[in-house]
């Protein structure tokens, strides 16, 4: 698969990441099974976070995998933390005692990202700071980023962290694309002109902060895949007609209109499905005209100015 620098680091990994928060609903056999497939297919970068499944789903990918120091170094681990339940905890001691926790569910000796998962108001940074030289000096973790964060609370984390914050996983889709649309509209007294997020998409490619687009086949807030939706039928008439002219699916073509974006974002996938694992590696493989870009993003119902 193509691979790509993430962020600021020299760390190579693929332009797709695997994400892991629906593991748990595979049996043993069906895990390992697809485990292996995304290693066959290049794809051996994989996200996980505390919460998902409880951490139930950091144990079952430890298993299937069959984790040993061998297959270890096969492999490039991203895991997140800071959600609890009720509240968001980016406090050092729950930074220390989730990495932990992570690490001894995965069975391994270090993380290659570590995340923080959402935003903390109550955050203070020097805490922050703290936990991860901790986790650097230890070991533990070799790169940090962020979730869901807007320019001014990286600014202000990144003020106090030493370690680079070399990544920001986002929600982004064809039929979610407020970080995009707000940069159509500057200066216009339209709905989409509205700047929600603090420009993150252009912060981030000023500081070389990889975007991680989050569900990139859902629409809303998991309100459902707009792929074969009876919802969208002109943006999939649209989507299918340059899967077409490229003899892909339309599941490559959603994660292409991604890659296509000079970002150089990296979507993670949520799909347990092997084939449809399979497809969106494909994407690695194929650029979207600028036309085509455009006629899909228009096809979902943005607009231009």
């Amino acid at each position: 698969m193509r691979t790509m620098k993430l962020g600021t680091t020299n760390l190579e990994v693929p332009v797709i990441a695997v994400g892991c928060m629906r593991i748990n609903s595979l049996d043993k056999n069906e895990a390992e099974r697809f485990v292996q497939s995304s290693l066959e297919l290049g794809a051996n970068f994989f996200d996980h976070a505390d919460i998902y499944g409880g951490g139930q789903c950091e144990s079952i990918f430890a298993d299937a995998v069959h984790m040993n120091d061998d297959v270890r170094e096969k492999l490039i681990l991203q895991s997140k933390c800071g959600i609890r339940k009720g509240m968001f905890d980016f406090s050092k001691e729950h930074i220390l005692q989730s990495v932990d926790g992570i690490l001894q569910r995965l069975r391994t000796d270090y993380l290659d990202v570590l995340l923080l998962h959402r935003p903390d108001t109550l955050v203070e940074p020097e805490e922050v700071a703290e936990a991860f030289d901790q986790l650097e000096s230890s070991g533990k973790v070799r790169h940090f980023g962020v979730s869901n964060q807007n320019p001014m609370q990286i600014q202000l984390l990144q003020k106090y962290v030493k370690q680079p914050l070399v990544a920001n996983q986002l929600q982004l889709s064809i039929t979610n694309t407020t970080m995009i649309k707000q940069g159509f509209n500057v200066n216009m007294e339209n709905e989409a002109a509205v700047n929600r997020d603090g420009s993150i998409l252009d912060f981030c490619r000023l500081n070389d902060i990889t975007i991680q687009p989050w569900s990139p086949f859902q629409y809303g807030f998991f309100e459902g895949v707009f792929l074969d939706n009876e919802k969208f039928p002109e943006l999939n008439a649209k989507i299918n007609e340059v899967a077409a002219k490229h003899n892909v699916s339309n599941t490559t073509i959603a994660i292409a209109w991604l890659l296509r974006h000079p970002a150089k974002m990296q979507p993670v996938t949520g799909t347990m499905n092997i084939s449809r694992l399979a497809d969106c590696v494909k994407a690695g493989d194929v650029t979207l005209s600028r036309e085509d870009w455009y006629a899909i993003y228009l096809a979902a119902g943005n607009i231009l100015p």
